[in-house]
């Protein structure tokens, strides 16, 4: 099974703070709650493409 890197991208600001690795096979965007150090609180991250 492949794997491809994803960068997580701060739904606020925009910032492209996590890269993680994850199945090619999924078909929806992965969305988590994480730390922000640029907003200073827990926001929303989003795949991005």
């Amino acid at each position: 099974m492949a794997q491809r890197k994803i960068a997580l991208a701060c739904s606020v600001c925009g910032s492209r703070n996590y890269t993680i690795t994850a199945s090619a096979t999924r078909t929806q965007r992965l969305e988590v709650m994480k730390y922000c150090k640029y907003c200073g609180k827990h926001t929303l991250h989003r795949e991005t493409r």
